[in-house]
């Protein structure tokens, strides 16, 4: 539900909170020893703070059967709320029978010795790992880093409520950045936002995202900018780099007091459509009342049509949802115009627009060179092209 004088409500109603206090911390941790471990991976790990932190509710731990089932699909859980994407706890399948006479569960990095929570098991499954793979990321191609991930995974899945003992450390440049859904509805309140609009990047901004958000940004009180700092592919830009990016952006040419910059620790599914309602839900448990979907929004490769991420939006009503999406054609600068613009505002032809391509910069950036303004910012640019030097990538 959308409230007209205020900000969203959290999906389902109320905003989860699952992190174990003191007491209840201590108490876990020496229970725990007892406890079969299961060992986690960072898509797990990433998971549990999400859930901890209510930036999934109304999810209190991982998904049973029938809440799987239904997500997979149906798009929404079991109770008829819009959910898009299953999470899920894979299980060894040697841990099986143990896990199936147990009550309780650890998930445990033994190499660390940390404990990053307890799960309350009332079931444990065998995933639908193709009908999975075809619903969820529209195809079972092992080139496609989601399904690649479900393949690699173990087929048992763990299902039930968690109470987290520990959240995981981000690098320096992202903690500081760091806030739970409560965080950034307190700062909306305490600057008198009502109407905030969210933006999901996993690279940096160029000039075409600039303009995307700059065009929603005139319509709303704020901007939550939310780069994604869960596990990515591993060639995309780490997110401490990512980070300095938006920094210098917001500093010299944002309007400051209307953007919330703070990081997203959920992985990144590159899930396409699926991917944008679940990125919108996400978004509107952090208090955002609206969400950019962009062109190809999540997508990966060739994998969706680059609009199928508007078009899965009209499943579901705006008040089921509770967050309004935006939509964006894709953006170029226009020689003509002298100006960003998209084919909805733009009457000039194809040979006087300058588009976006990820593997040209990079090419210049490696060289040395740095591509035009009209494509990235120079100070942007000289983050990045910085980062390629001393990486040697």
């Amino acid at each position: 539900m959308i409230k007209l004088n205020g900000l969203s409500e959290p999906h389902g109603g109320v905003l989860v909170d699952c992190l174990a206090n003191q007491q209840e911390r201590v108490e876990w941790l020496k229970r725990s020893r007892e406890l079969i471990e299961i060992p986690p991976n960072s898509v797990t790990i990433a998971n549990i703070e999400m859930i901890a932190i209510g930036g999934y509710s109304p999810l209190t731990g991982f998904m049973d059967r029938e809440n799987y089932w239904s997500v997979v699909h149906e798009m929404r859980l079991t109770n008829g709320l819009v959910w898009s994407i299953p999470i899920v706890l894979p299980v060894p399948e040697v841990l099986v029978n143990d896990v199936k006479g147990s009550k309780f569960v650890a998930i445990c990095d033994s190499e660390l010795e940390e404990v990053y929570a307890i799960v309350k098991v009332s079931d444990i499954f065998k995933r639908e790992k193709e009908t999975e793979a075809k619903e969820v990321y529209g195809t079972t191609d092992l080139s496609h880093p989601g399904v690649e991930r479900i393949y690699s995974e173990p087929e048992w899945l763990v299902g039930g409520e968690v109470i987290v003992l520990k959240l995981p450390q981000h690098h320096f440049s992202i903690q500081a950045y760091y806030m739970t859904p409560k965080e950034t509805r307190e700062v909306f309140i305490s600057r008198g936002y009502k109407r905030v609009v969210g933006f999901q990047t996993r690279n940096p901004l160029h000039r075409a995202h600039e303009y995307i958000v700059k065009c929603a940004l005139e319509t709303v009180d704020g901007l939550l900018l939310h780069p994604l700092v869960g596990p990515t592919k591993s060639d995309d830009i780490p997110a401490e780099i990512r980070m300095k990016c938006y920094e210098v952006l917001i500093e010299k040419y944002f309007p400051k007091e209307r953007v919330v910059l703070t990081v997203n620790p959920s992985p990144m599914w590159y899930a396409g459509p699926r991917e944008a309602i679940f990125h919108a839900i996400v978004r509107k448990n952090y208090g955002c009342t609206h969400f950019i979907i962009g062109r190809d929004h999540a997508g990966v490769g060739n994998f969706y049509d680059p609009f199928a991420a508007h078009r899965i939006f009209d499943h579901f009503t705006v008040d089921e949802l509770g967050i309004v999406p935006i939509f964006f054609d894709d953006a170029f600068y226009c020689s003509k115009c002298e100006n960003m613009a998209t084919t909805k505002v733009c009457p000039h032809g194809s040979e006087h627009r300058v588009y976006f391509s990820g593997t040209k910069v990079r090419n210049q950036l490696k060289k040395g060179e740095l591509p035009p303004p009209e494509i990235t910012r120079p100070e942007v640019a000289q983050i990045l092209m910085e980062f390629y030097r001393s990486s040697g990538i």
